[in-house]
Formats: C-alpha cells, sequence, structure tokens
C-alpha cells in the first residue's frame, strides 16, 4: 500500500468518528502525528467483506500528554475494502484533511518521522481482564478531578504559573489510581474522557499485559504504561 492509496470505510459513520477522534487529538497538539496500521479481516479478500465483517481494519494511535506521562488512545476504523496492510506513521492534521466523510473514505497522507512514542505500541495480545469499573463512577470521579486541576492552577500566581508548575499539579493528579478500580491510573479514565470514549452510560473494561493497562470503551481504548513513556516531559494540561 502506497501514501496515494484511498481507503474505504465500512459506512459514512466510521469517517465522521475519525474526523472527531483527530479533531480531538488536534486540539493538544496541532502537529501531532499518528500511527496508522491496516491489517484484514481474518478470512477476507482484499476486494470486500466476510459474510461476519469488514474486509479490514484501521488502528489510529495517537499520543495524550497529560502531565509529565501520556497515555495512548486507539481508535479503530472498519474498512470495506483493503488492499494490503500498511503500517506508517502520519501528520494527525493532513489525516483529518484527507478523511471524505461523504464518501466515506480516507486517503492516506505521506509519512512522516514518527516521535519516540511511535516505535513502542502496546501488544496486540496477551492481555488479561483485570476488571469492569462502572462508567457510573469513574465519570464523576474524572470531573471531580479537572475541576481541582482548574481550581488548583488558578490559585497559583500567574507569574508562577509555569508549564513546569502545571505539568507536576496534573501529574500529581492523573497519576492517581482510580478508586472504581485501583490498578488503573487516573490517567487512563481522564484520556478517555477528553477524545470522547468515556461516556456516563459507557461500558467499560479493563486488561493488563507486562506493564501495560488498557481500558476499554466502544468507542476505543486508552493505553497507559506503569513506567515513563517516551517523549515524557511534553505535558499539558486537562481540556476544560
Amino acid at each position: 500500500m502506497t501514501t496515494t492509496d484511498r481507503l474505504l470505510l465500512a459506512d459514512a459513520g466510521e469517517a465522521a468518528d475519525l474526523s472527531a477522534f483527530l479533531v480531538r487529538l488536534l486540539r493538544f497538539d496541532r502537529a501531532a502525528a499518528v500511527r496508522l496500521q491496516a491489517v484484514p479481516s481474518p478470512g477476507a479478500s482484499a476486494t470486500g467483506p466476510t459474510d461476519e465483517g469488514p474486509a479490514g481494519v484501521l488502528a489510529v494511535f495517537g499520543r495524550l500528554p497529560l502531565g509529565g506521562a501520556g497515555a495512548l488512545a486507539v481508535r479503530t476504523v472498519r474498512l470495506a475494502r483493503l488492499d494490503a496492510a500498511a503500517d506508517v506513521t502520519v501528520s494527525a492534521g493532513q489525516l483529518l484533511e484527507s478523511v471524505d466523510e461523504r464518501a466515506g473514505t480516507v486517503r492516506l497522507p505521506a509519512p512522516v518521522t514518527g516521535p519516540a512514542w511511535t516505535g513502542l505500541l502496546p501488544p496486540r495480545t496477551g492481555w488479561q481482564p483485570v476488571g469492569e469499573p462502572p462508567a457510573a463512577q469513574v465519570f464523576p470521579e474524572v470531573m471531580a478531578a479537572v475541576r481541582e486541576f482548574k481550581e488548583r492552577s488558578e490559585a497559583v500566581p500567574e507569574h508562577h504559573r509555569t508549564r513546569a508548575v502545571l505539568d507536576a499539579l496534573a501529574d500529581e493528579i492523573w497519576s492517581r489510581p482510580l478508586v472504581a478500580l485501583p490498578e488503573l491510573p487516573l490517567r487512563a479514565a481522564h484520556a478517555a474522557y477528553v477524545v470522547g470514549f468515556l461516556k456516563p452510560a459507557a461500558p467499560l473494561t479493563v486488561h493488563r499485559v507486562g506493564g501495560w493497562r488498557r481500558l476499554s470503551a466502544p468507542a476505543g481504548s486508552i493505553a497507559v504504561r506503569s513506567s515513563a513513556a517516551p517523549g515524557a516531559g511534553l505535558g499539558l494540561s486537562p481540556l476544560r
């Protein structure tokens, strides 16, 4: 597959959801890059889907810097046609521009030199279930933490309100264990909120493998590592 290829998505809704995901990523970083992996579905042909599902799946990985550590947001898109597998890092902005919601297609932009995190993605297999935290408990906890960050950051004198100070405050808050499931850091739930994955009634599942933890919802997944990920220190404050 080349970067001039145009992927046919399963329907127009997939294109709209992909655009919304990219818009949210770009709110945090206008120069954001995303890693794309397009893989065929088991038993699917290049010309179309199987009786059971789509011809392939496009996984879009984007990094959300939240304090000194980051979280990886993963959005999957069903494909109606996939001529060949692909694995490429591209500009999130250019990818957004290439999405044609009316036609239900997306063209792969020219590849870019990816940031460090694109070389260390969470594994595809080996995940073990940890729990199913109720969204009705997780959502209010995230909202309370967002309010805490806003109140405490605004209380810092303006001449001391540097990026380093805000990153340290964000790390203090988002590194806390989630009350509903202490094995998961609050950072993962916050990341799910800012990219639109966390909804008040969305079913949530948590899995782990090695140092990775993954929070999954119907709209997508958030993966975090227990140790600092590549690119740490590029923190931004929470979305308000």
